[in-house]
């Protein structure tokens, strides 16, 4: 079975089933990692571009780690040592490197809806690994892969999403993935980073962490956007840290954890990455036996092995 689509380029735009399928192909690409030779041949003699006009680490390391894995040539590009320092338009850009024939473009850009124009360019396939505040659409993925390895379903749990909604691409992707799946997203942050009538996306809106954490099976923290934010959005750092980190009295308001330990009834917590320690969330919940923080970066390289497969591994039904 292979998608349908020519582009990975949102979550709103993936059905359920599609969502389904990449990660049931990560779950059983995930064990190649785990091999002493870490390489399939599946995609030998595919070229794939990693065009990144925004810093990353873990987004632009787990495509080219994953693109290497299934023996594809990848190529990395980064604004600060291409062209675009000399003015050339990403249009520019796009036309000349599709003239090398590459089989993917895997695009991060700070304006929403770059990718999508992208796509339009060029008749290889292109991947959103994110879009200014729009949607970072594989980040939402090996979110829910995490979580089902956890729990075995999405449907029915209760996620919360807490920080700074209003700029987030992470936290758009995971209220769609999340809610397509069958899952109760409730999201919580300052009103000046909260999106007007946010409830339209299938969540639910708190003014406090506290209320929307209660009994809770997933909590994210997200990272504030200073790159992406006007200021006067909040009083200070130590502010927000008070009313809307994490730390362990606040996760008291959550899931109680069983007498025996850790177990699937437990709250689990995520972060996309990178963490603000002491800001969004304590070092101790950070390092704690409820996160699987460094369990989602393990499965960002499986979920874009599998984008990589369902785009580029066999013909297009």
């Amino acid at each position: 079975m292979r998608l349908k689509r020519k582009d990975i380029l949102t979550i709103e735009e993936l059905a359920g089933d599609e969502i389904e399928l990449i990660l049931s192909t990560a779950e059983s690409l995930k064990e190649v990692s785990e091999r002493e030779i870490k390489k399939v041949p599946t995609l030998r003699g595919r070229t794939i571009i990693n065009l990144f006009y925004e810093a990353s680490t873990r987004t632009r390391t787990s495509f080219e780690i994953a693109a290497k894995r299934m023996s594809a040539d990848a190529i990395n590009i980064s604004a600060s040592s291409s062209s675009v320092v000399k003015g050339e338009t990403l249009k520019d850009t796009a036309r000349n490197i599709e003239a090398m024939n590459p089989d993917c473009i895997v695009l991060r850009h700070s304006s929403s809806g770059a990718p999508e124009m992208l796509a339009k360019l060029v008749k290889c396939s292109v991947i959103n690994a994110g879009d200014g505040s729009h949607e970072h659409p594989s980040q939402a993925l090996l979110d829910l892969l995490t979580v089902k390895q956890r729990f075995g379903k999405i449907q029915g749990l209760k996620v919360a999403i807490i920080g700074d909604i209003l700029h987030s691409r992470v936290a758009r992707s995971n209220i769609y993935g999340f809610t397509k799946l069958g899952a109760e997203v409730s999201v919580a942050g300052p009103p000046t980073m909260m999106p007007s009538k946010i409830e339209k996306t299938g969540c639910r809106a708190f003014n406090r962490i506290e209320d929307a954490i209660k009994d809770a099976d997933v909590i994210m923290m997200l990272r504030i956007q200073l790159e992406r934010q006007k200021t006067g959005l909040f009083p200070t750092v130590r502010e927000y840290s008070r009313l809307f980190g994490l730390d362990s009295k606040k996760l008291e308001n959550a899931k109680k954890p069983a007498p025996e330990g850790f177990n699937r009834g437990d709250v689990v917590i995520l972060h996309p990455g990178p963490v603000n320690r002491g800001i969004e969330i304590s070092s101790d919940v950070a390092d704690g036996k409820y996160s699987l923080i460094l369990e989602q970066v393990k499965n960002g390289v499986a979920v874009r092995m599998a984008l990589f497969y369902l785009l580029m591994g066999g013909a297009r039904e």
